[in-house]
């Protein structure tokens, strides 16, 4: 079963795809928008057929004190769009401190600053991804 992580940003959507298994997550792409949630239905609804994804795991921005903030209910409510116009699951994984993570690992991998802007959102995503992959195969031991 195939999983597709979702990261999203206010113009950006970092993407990343699990492999067959649903065990190793893999960056995919950034795609690129002008904002506006609706036009980002159609790219991700073309990845899905693409790779027979069966659930959507999207980033949930939550703040530090574990209250949701207006990244996260901009997030919520991208969920129920993708819901609603792909007939798809989607969970929501607690994305705090991914792009910190994201951003220390391109770091360590000695990756220029310009190199590191374009990466981050899917690696930011692999990251959410894998979380969420973790912690789904733990919970079924």
């Amino acid at each position: 079963m195939r999983y597709l992580g979702l990261d999203l940003g206010t113009k950006t959507l970092g993407v990343s795809i699990s492999d067959e298994t649903g065990i190793i997550a893999n960056t995919l792409k950034v795609i690129r928008y002008n904002g506006q949630l609706e036009n980002l239905l159609e790219e991700v609804k073309k990845i899905v057929l693409e790779y027979p994804v069966q659930t959507i795991v999207l980033g949930l921005p939550k703040n530090m004190n574990n209250t949701i903030g207006e990244s996260a209910k901009r997030a919520m409510n991208f969920a129920s769009m993708l819901e609603k116009h792909l007939k798809i699951t989607v969970e929501l994984q607690d994305e705090r401190l991914s792009t910190m993570e994201a951003t220390n690992y391109l770091l360590e991998a000695d990756m220029s600053r310009k190199k590191r802007k374009q990466k981050i959102d899917s690696v930011a995503a692999n990251i959410i991804l894998q979380t969420y992959l973790d912690r789904k195969r733990n919970e079924n031991g």
